[in-house]
Parts: structure tokens; sequence; C-alpha cells
């Protein structure tokens, strides 16, 4: 059994990384799709004062 021991520090610290990994692509990911819609309302906003202007 002194193999297992040997391995379980090495696969806590790969799940530790995983796990870390894991969370800063998903706060990356929703943080870009925040900054897309908040685009995607400040374009709109930009688009509807442009045709009231016009009209």
């Amino acid at each position: 059994m002194p193999f297992v021991e040997a391995f379980v520090p090495s696969i806590a610290l790969g799940l530790l990384f995983w796990y870390v990994m894991k969370a800063l692509t998903n706060a990356d990911r929703k943080e870009r799709q925040a900054e897309s819609e908040a685009d995607a309302l400040i374009e709109n906003q930009t688009e509807s004062d442009t045709r009231s202007t016009r009209e």
C-alpha cells in the first residue's frame, strides 16, 4: 500500500487544480456573457436614440 500513499497527494493536488481552473473558466464565461449583454443593451439604446432623432 505505500504506492497508494505516494499517489494520494498528487491526486489531491490534481483535483484542487481542476476545481480552481473550472471556477476560473466559469467566472470568465459569465463575465464575457454579462459584458456581451451590456454591449447589446448599449447598442440598442444608441440605435433607438438615433432613430428618435431622425424622426
